[in-house]
């Protein structure tokens, strides 16, 4: 309520007269030199000997031998801060009595505060690693083997990636991390913890966060290994006297060029009649591996292989599926072949479903497929036939009802991602090249056929299904096809759905039934309906129930969900960090695929193949292409937004 001027301050001290305030600091100083423990110790020993207690001035005598205003004050910040061998015993007013402690007591105590002097020091010395950590250039970062090989260190550092993933198990792991992050200077949230990470190298500038948090897995432990590799010199085909000997057809397997696991290929020939044959061949991995055993408990535990711009984490040992399991060019390799013949409209005149041996004749990418369709050679005549086929399957599928969602599929390939500066190549492939439409309608023709061949033969498979849409897709004819009306289009699709007994329509395929049976591999789901296809053909009851199919796959269902969302993330991650790179004047093509709101819109930058918003002029329409530029782009906060390029 009131100021007062130091000047109208007066300080009374008893004893002294006129007290100059500005030697306060002074007295402070002076008492503060003589604060030593060692007097306070002596001074209990004499009183535990004597049996008697003391007060400040007391104290003050015993140690300094006098008790004058500094010697006294000195005592008392000895007894003030001491919690190791004195008590107050008794306080009257401003004064107190104090007792030695005994000697057990002080023992303990002495012991207790060591090693609290410890922790602190241990502490100190951490957190003065991080600064120094933090404060070296990124070359000469430590290695993150150094955080983690001393056992001292290990648990905070750990502690600090659990509070950055949001996976602290227990409050004490919680209060390390605020512990340290208050000692950083930095706020107690998940992203401070992040970053620090970042900054003294335990993290790398690209950590995938996602892929930390979502406890996906990674490595193979040593034992599946072992057991991997013990099934492909032991294993023996139970199947060699019923395999079909398929090494004379010219087979294509087609696929990105970094693909490791091949697990599919083509063969077609054209009949006397005109009509097409098709072939198409599964990789065979269930011929290795046994239901119930280490490997495939294993399998079903992961769901799928995990493809990220950054590695590939397969769902089987690599050497299993890329040695044992995989097809491989020029080698004989054991399938399961599908073999259609097609009426002239596309349709499905006459199948089969076999064991096989095949030779794969080429392994082509689809970028060089696509080449060799457009060259239209006539030693490739069969290539030429699968892409006739796909047109004829694609026009029938139309015809049933089928839904076109061919759109711009984006791939990246980064080198080096622990570096702060990685590699990035970027894939942006349309859905509806020749090379693409053709591989996915012989994949869609093989999982018509296996649905129903499953249903011939009352097999349980994991039949998938997806109900029509209440929405006529012809309410969409007046959008331009590719991206912008398949983007109207999904919008309207629901939820797919599974039956284990029988087929189910698939209203977006426009099929009676579908199977996915063309990626054992990769996918358990797949490996699956292999066990129970391969069983009938052995002349075996198939290995699961219906009921039991339908447990497996609510599991695998789960672990495949969460992988997508992280496949989904990383990718987008890292298309944002390619856009972070470009320069900030460089204007991409993009195309309208919707209004959100008045003039903002949703479009799709062609050349990247991400989704994005941006504000367009009036007089710009759904379809129209507009040029664009990339106005914020942080990769980390998921941030993305873009703006219309003035005109030239």
């Amino acid at each position: 309520m009131t100021s007062i001027k130091p000047q109208q301050i007066t300080f009374i001290v008893p004893g002294i007269t006129n007290f100059d305030h500005a030697e306060i600091s002074n007295f402070i100083q002076k008492a503060q030199d003589n604060l030593d423990p060692a007097l306070l110790e002596f001074a209990w020993i004499e009183l535990v000997e004597k049996n008697k207690s003391t007060t400040v001035e007391g104290l003050a005598e015993m140690i300094f031998g006098s008790v004058e205003p500094l010697e006294c004050y000195s005592a008392y910040l000895l007894l003030s801060r001491d919690d190791v061998y004195f008590t107050v015993m008794e306080t009257k007013g401003s004064n107190s009595v104090y007792g030695p402690r005994p000697a057990v007591q002080v023992e303990e105590l002495t012991q207790r505060k060591h090693a609290k002097e410890a922790v602190e020091r241990e502490f100190e010395e951490f957190v003065n690693l991080l600064k120094s950590a933090r404060d070296m250039p990124l070359h000469a970062k430590p290695p993150k083997s150094t955080w983690i090989s001393d056992e001292k260190n290990q648990k905070k550092i750990l502690s600090l990636k659990a509070y950055a993933i949001d996976d602290c198990r227990s409050d004490e792991e919680k209060k390390t991390a605020g512990t340290i992050l208050k000692a950083m200077g930095l706020s107690k949230t998940s992203s401070a913890a992040v970053n620090l990470l970042t900054a003294v190298g335990y993290f790398p500038v690209h950590v995938n966060l996602d892929l930390l948090k979502l406890n996906i897995r990674t490595d193979h432990r040593e034992e599946i290994i072992a057991a991997a590799d013990r099934l492909l010199s032991e294993s023996a085909d139970l199947d060699e006297v019923d395999r079909i000997n398929l090494t004379h057809l010219k087979v294509y397997a087609i696929d990105v060029d970094e693909a490791d696991e091949l697990d599919d290929a083509l063969s077609a020939t054209s009949l006397q009649d005109g009509r097409i044959k098709i072939w198409i061949h599964v990789a065979d991995p269930t011929r290795l591996v046994q239901p119930g055993s280490m490997v495939d408990k294993e399998a079903m535990k992961r769901g799928t292989s995990v493809f990220l711009p950054t590695a590939t984490y397969p769902m089987f040992p690599e050497r299993l599926a890329m040695e044992g399991m995989s097809l491989k060019q020029g080698e004989h390799c054991k399938a399961v072949t599908v073999s259609v013949v097609l009426h002239s409209d596309g349709g499905i005149a006459e199948y089969s479903v076999e064991n096989s041996i095949i030779k794969p004749t080429y392994m082509l990418t689809y970028e060089s497929a696509t080449e060799l369709l457009h060259l239209n050679l006539e030693e490739e005549a069969e290539l030429r036939l699968l892409s006739e086929a796909a047109a004829l399957r694609f026009q029938w599928r139309r015809g049933q009802g089928a839904i076109d969602t061919s759109t711009l599929e984006t791939r990246i390939k980064v080198t080096n991602p622990d570096d702060p500066e990685p590699s990035i190549t970027l894939y942006v492939e349309n859905q509806s090249d020749p090379a693409m439409r053709l591989v996915s309608e012989m994949m869609i023709l093989c999982g018509e056929v296996m649905a129903t061949f499953g249903s011939l033969n009352n097999i349980p498979l994991p039949y998938r299904g997806q109900p029509q849409s209440n929405i006529d897709s012809s309410a969409f004819a007046h959008l331009p096809e590719g991206p912008v009306r398949s983007s109207a289009l999904v919008k309207t699709m629901r939820a797919a759905e599974m039956d284990f007994r029988k087929p189910i329509r698939h209203g977006t395929l426009g099929l009676p039934g579908y199977v996915q049976f063309t990626s054992p591999i990769r996918r358990y789901m797949d490996f699956l309906a292999h066990y129970q296809v391969k069983a009938f053909l052995r002349g075996d009851t198939p290995p699961f129930s219906a009921g039991q199919l339908e447990v497996m796959a609510s599991m695998v269902n789960m672990t495949t969900r969460v992988v997508r969302k992280l496949s989904s993330s990383s990718l987008r991650y890292w298309i944002i960090e390619y856009l972070r790179r470009q320069p900030k004047e460089k204007r991409f093509s993009a195309l309208v695929l919707r209004f959100i709101k008045d003039r903002v819109a949703s479009i799709l930058l062609l050349e990247v193949g991400v989704q994005s918003s941006a504000w367009v002029s009036i007089g710009v329409h759904v379809g129209d292409e507009v040029k664009v530029q990339v106005e914020e782009a942080h990769p980390r906060d998921d941030v993305l937004s873009c703006k219309e390029a003035p005109g030239l």
